[in-house]
């Protein structure tokens, strides 16, 4: 089985590691039936099945019906196929949250989906919210999840300055009111939603619709003929 690392050990994200040399084998000698990707699906299926603390190599290779060794040769190490994991969990995510064409409810809509197509992901993949910040999340999925919340935050309209701000508001609270130490209940969540996008709108100037909310004059009463200045005639002498 591979242990965790050390806490501090430096180690290269399975997206940026170089394949190595030795994966240069003539391909008779790799097991047969097994590639990546449905060592990953099974990967995921465990996890969901048994939770990341029991989660290792040795029992993923149990359930394929091979042994831990033939999972080598796909991954280098249990780090990359947790990864591998979290990218492909990521992805039920896709474009789902960000239908084809103008949205009807605006970018305030486009949150609500995104918000809570996130929660239940991480409600039915309790081991995804534990894994992002252990990983980079830069794989595939992830980085069209980020363009994803990139282009939401530019139909804001808000200003560049605030830009930054707002996108780490959304991902805290993403991350956490799904976490693992506790999960509001569905009126609390949606109750922090609507204090989110409130806080969005009053930093635009805009409605829940998006459209710019014009000023309005101060109200008075007052005949506009009493609000002009007439000099005082000169007194008589």
């Amino acid at each position: 089985m591979v242990t965790p690392a050390d806490p501090g050990t430096a180690r290269t994200s399975v997206w940026l590691a170089v394949p190595p040399t030795a994966r240069a084998r003539r391909r008779s000698e790799a097991p047969a039936g097994l590639d990546r990707e449905r060592i990953t699906a099974a990967a995921v299926r465990l996890l969901d099945a048994e939770g990341l603390a029991r989660f290792s190599m040795r029992r993923l290779a149990a359930g394929l019906g091979v042994t831990a060794m033939s999972l080598y040769w796909y991954v280098d190490t249990k780090h990359d196929l947790l990864e591998l994991a979290l990218d492909s969990a990521l992805g039920e995510l896709g474009e789902r949250q960000e239908p084809a064409g103008p949205p009807v409810e605006g970018w305030p809509g486009r949150l609500r989906s995104l918000a809570r197509g996130y929660r239940r992901l991480l409600a039915d993949h309790p081991w995804v919210a534990p894994l992002t910040a252990a990983y980079p999340n830069i794989g595939p999925h992830a980085r069209a999840f980020d363009a994803a919340l990139h282009r939401l935050l530019d139909a804001t309209g808000l200003p560049d300055a605030t830009r930054a701000g707002a996108r780490l508001a959304v991902s805290q609270f993403l991350h956490g009111c799904g976490g693992t130490v506790r999960r509001p209940p569905d009126g609390e969540f949606c109750l922090a939603l609507d204090v989110l996008i409130a806080g969005i709108q009053a930093h635009t100037g805009r409605t829940a619709a998006g459209a710019p909310t014009a000023p309005t004059p101060p109200a008075t009463t007052e005949p506009a003929a009493a609000r002009t200045h007439t000099p005082a005639a000169p007194a008589a002498p």
